[in-house]
């Protein structure tokens, strides 16, 4: 997907002071200009409540890019970055600003990029700033960030503010994991390859397991966090994602309208968890103090501006089944939360027991094959599968075996991230790796029901977890109830 610019743009960024700009799209715009995939005529125009100058704005970009980068800055590379930067003080809730934004805008040559990397309650501010001026004109572009509301009302509200001055065509909704190369890789793993291809059915597989397991804890975003939990901030987007990419049929082309199309199929498909089943099918945690690689760290109650009586939950287990032919029967376990023994994000595809065992008198139980698909860190494909027990030996024994892919074995600074990736097809107006707005509502329409559920009802409280384990126990017996455990972490 990355290919060469042919159009030049005018990027703003709303919010350039901010701790995504810095940490992310800054660092994200030099490799790109280290890559040369930048038009020669592009211009990134920093947006924020500052009396800063171009010189000194400047100088705040190198500072943020020399703390996120992770490697040395290249003076050839960061001196064709520099001409490119330009900083414009503004109150996204005057109009008198976008007048003046207006008028150092190219509109005639150049295809004009928002980034919004503001909080939510800002959206409205800008997309009403912008339309009211004619900077919203097609084929002009906006970038808006997750959290997508809090709900589906609010996301719906969103989504009603922006379509006031933006057509769907324009609006770029992004969801980082789907810039991730492992992501990408999912689709040439099933739909490049026979052998996955005609395997990928209810006949074959037993059950799916998705983790999303973090070390972190909320670094210091306690108000952000506390609002939205783990289930609206992991679940609703990243790990549904996920699960749209894995179980989706095959689109007609690699289309961003027929990819979205069969992802928003498996949405629709998602049995409800409400009141009746959410105390079978899911488990909540909050972690309390514990040690992680060795380092003692506070509960959650215990971090920075917490409210000792927060009910939000860290932690997440959902038992999820579609209400689908080709996945009659077969349970997905999604579990993501913080605190947790690992950061690792992984895909385990667990396939049927066979229905003969024809080693049976030295192989009592033949252990199932599995397909281990790691996200990160290392991102890495696995298949787990028997063989023979090599040696004279009359008795034929059985031992697991492993063949290993992986995607990355070295780590270089010429690989592409998320974030450069989004960035580069927002530059082209490609929008196969952002979300549309019927994506986004219904995640929250599957979602509402589970949240309400645990308001709802006392059965379902929160499971405290020590910080550096898997989570509350409780997890564990969501799966072990069916036969199942759950992949062990190698």
């Amino acid at each position: 997907m990355i290919t060469e610019i042919t159009q030049a743009c005018d990027l703003v960024i709303f919010g350039t002071k901010g701790d995504l700009a810095r940490r992310k799209l800054l660092p994200a715009l030099y490799k790109l200009e280290k890559f040369k995939k930048i038009h020669p005529d592009t211009r990134i125009i920093g947006a924020g409540r500052a009396d800063w100058t171009k010189e000194e704005y400047i100088k705040i970009v190198k500072i943020a890019i020399k703390k996120f980068l992770k490697e040395d800055i290249d003076n050839n590379v960061w001196n064709k970055l520099s001409l490119r930067l330009h900083f414009f003080n503004i109150d996204v809730y005057k109009d008198l600003y976008f007048i003046k934004l207006k008028k150092i805008l190219d509109q005639t040559k150049n295809t004009i990029i928002y980034y919004c990397a503001v909080p939510p309650s800002a959206f409205n501010a800008i997309f009403k700033g912008l339309g009211k001026i004619g900077l919203n004109l097609f084929p002009s572009r906006i970038i808006i960030e997750k959290p997508l509301g809090t709900c589906l009302k609010t996301c719906k509200e969103i989504n009603d503010q922006i379509s006031k001055y933006f057509l769907e065509s324009q609006i770029f909704r992004i969801d980082h994991y789907l810039g991730k190369e492992s992501i990408l890789n999912l689709f040439s793993l099933r739909f490049a390859n026979l052998l996955f291809f005609n395997n990928w059915n209810n006949q074959i597989i037993d059950h799916i397991q998705i983790t999303v397991s973090e070390e972190v804890g909320i670094e210091n975003r306690w108000n952000y966090f506390d609002e939205m939990g783990q289930t609206r901030d992991m679940v609703q987007n990243h790990l549904l994602q996920i699960l749209t990419i894995i179980t989706m049929d095959q689109p007609k082309d690699i289309s961003s309208e027929n990819i979205r199309n069969e992802k928003i199929k498996i949405l629709r498909a998602l049995k409800t968890i409400d009141i009746e089943n959410i105390n079978n099918q899911t488990v909540r945690g909050q972690y309390i103090s514990g040690n992680i690689n060795g380092k003692k760290v506070p509960a959650y109650l215990e971090e920075n501006g917490a409210n000792p009586k927060s009910q939000t939950e860290t932690f997440v287990c959902i038992k999820v089944e579609l209400k689908s032919d080709k996945w009659f029967n077969v349970p997905f376990y999604l579990r993501t939360g913080k605190r947790l023994a690992h950061k690792y994000s992984e895909i385990v595809i667990v396939f049927k027991n066979m229905p003969i065992n024809l080693f049976k008198k030295h192989n009592n139980n033949l252990s199932q094959n599995k397909l281990i698909i790691r996200l990160e860190p290392n991102e890495s494909i696995k298949i787990d599968f028997l063989k023979k027990i090599s040696g004279l030996n009359e008795i034929y024994e059985l031992t697991n075996n492993r063949i290993e892919s992986n995607s990355s074995i070295k780590k270089t600074h010429n690989q592409i991230d998320a974030y450069e990736r989004l960035l580069l097809e927002s530059m082209k107006g490609v929008q196969s790796l952002f979300v549309c707005r019927e994506e986004t509502e219904e995640a929250w329409k599957w979602i509402d029901p589970i949240i309400d559920a645990w308001k709802k009802t006392k059965k379902n409280s929160l499971q405290l977890y020590a910080a550096g384990t898997w989570g509350p126990k409780n997890s564990d017996k969501i799966i072990r109830k069916d036969g199942r455990n759950w992949h062990k972490f190698d």
